[in-house]
């Protein structure tokens, strides 16, 4: 029986790894999981309850409750979530819940896509095929930016950077399964590619892994 295709696509914030995995997902017709949610609905319930990030036995508590199949991309996709899930994604035994909700979901048959931080060192060691989706902080911020104005809002960029600089620090320096790339990982550096390129390039390197599984 052959290996099940599992993508696990790892990289900061704003590179744009969420979009190659719904593009993948769709591509070869598997099931997508935005880890980055789970940790947002984490934050988001703790936030909810008026709890501090680091409490531990809450975030705890919050975590084993997180259902996959409830994440409710609107109210977890709010940047004071994200910037609050940061926080907590740094508590070992959080993480460890969660990764074991996020290797249930990878166990699917077919295989699945995830992305997150740490799904090709972590969650998905033995992924067929892993991505690391990178790009400069000043092009994530000039994206970030982007996206703000065209939803009618506003921002400055100096903050915009220091707070995609800040999340980097935090999820790159955090002492349980920090934010690197896997040994085997494919390295793909968005800062100059569009998203077209990038998902023709992830393709790419998907189906050559495709086809030395199957000896073709």
């Amino acid at each position: 029986m052959s290996r099940p295709l599992t993508i696990a696509i790892d990289g900061p914030a704003g590179a744009g790894k969420g979009t190659l995995a719904r593009r993948l997902a769709d591509c070869y017709r598997l099931p997508h999981l935005d880890t980055g949610l789970t940790y947002r609905a984490v934050a988001h319930r703790l936030l909810a309850n008026g709890w501090p990030l680091g409490d531990a036995p809450h975030a705890v508590e919050a975590a084993r409750l997180v259902d996959l199949g409830n994440l409710d991309k609107a109210t977890l996709s709010a940047h004071a979530v994200g910037e609050a899930a940061s926080r907590v994604a740094v508590i070992p035994e959080v993480r460890e819940i969660l990764a074991a909700k996020q290797r249930a979901f990878a166990r699917q048959p077919g295989g699945a896509v995830l992305d997150g931080r740490d799904i090709g060192t972590v969650v998905c060691p033995d992924a067929l095929v892993k991505l690391y989706v990178t790009a400069s902080a000043e092009v994530r911020a000039r994206r970030r930016l982007a996206e703000i104005e065209a939803n009618n809002g506003s921002g400055e960029f100096a903050a915009i950077l220091a707070d995609i600089e800040r999340r980097d620090a935090r999820d790159m320096g955090r002492a349980d399964s920090p934010l690197k790339p896997a040994a085997d990982a494919h390295l793909l550096d968005t800062s100059e590619m569009s998203i077209e390129a990038a998902f023709l390039a992830a393709r790419a390197i998907v189906d050559d892994a495709l086809a030395k599984r199957d000896g073709a």
